[in-house]
């Protein structure tokens, strides 16, 4: 008997921008940009093709949208090399946001109640969002109304300023609300 595989979604590859280069420039004139850097004024494709060609490098469309295109005469790999620099750099430098997840039940002691409380301070304090749960068990379930409101005790509790960012909502065995820092 065969062994059955499983059908996993396989990784998308990222679209990654490439650039015209050289024969490829679809434009009849482009904005040219020497290899110091310094602007050389509109002309023809060809003119610029034969400039890149006179110096060894290559023509690379920067920026296709203008009107006309950009081009800068460069050496094609190093200006790969560069923008996939500047790809892991700007990855490098995005700002991740963490969801601390805070957990409760309608029966809970003042002492704990309090040590959530300090907890959820903390994380707000840091700038995190803080999801807090309200878990219901068994009986407990049927009192859906007893539980908002013992969420709402535990909110005004909190000291440190914040926005409700998803309402209370009903979840699976519960209560759950998403609170960030103001």
């Amino acid at each position: 008997m065969r062994r059955r595989r499983h059908n996993r979604p396989k990784p998308k590859p990222q679209a990654v921008q490439r650039f015209r280069a050289n024969e490829k420039i679809l434009s009849p004139t482009v904005y040219l940009i020497g290899s110091d850097g310094k602007p050389l004024g509109e002309m023809p494709t060809e003119q610029a093709l034969e400039i890149a060609r006179s110096e060894d490098l290559d023509l690379i469309e920067v920026s296709p949208q203008a009107n006309p295109p950009v081009c800068k005469i460069l050496e094609y790999g190093k200006f790969q090399y560069q923008q996939t620099k500047k790809e892991q750099q700007a990855k490098s430098n995005q700002k991740k946001v963490d969801i601390k997840g805070i957990r409760i039940g309608l029966r809970v002691d003042t002492h704990d109640l309090l040590f959530k409380k300090d907890q959820a301070e903390k994380f707000l304090k840091k700038g995190q969002k803080v999801r807090i749960e309200l878990l219901l068990r068994g009986r407990e379930k049927a009192m859906r109304d007893r539980a908002r409101e013992a969420m709402k005790e535990f909110l005004t509790l909190l000291a440190i300023p914040y926005k409700v960012e998803e309402e209370m909502k009903n979840i699976q065995n519960g209560i759950s609300i998403l609170i960030v820092p103001e």
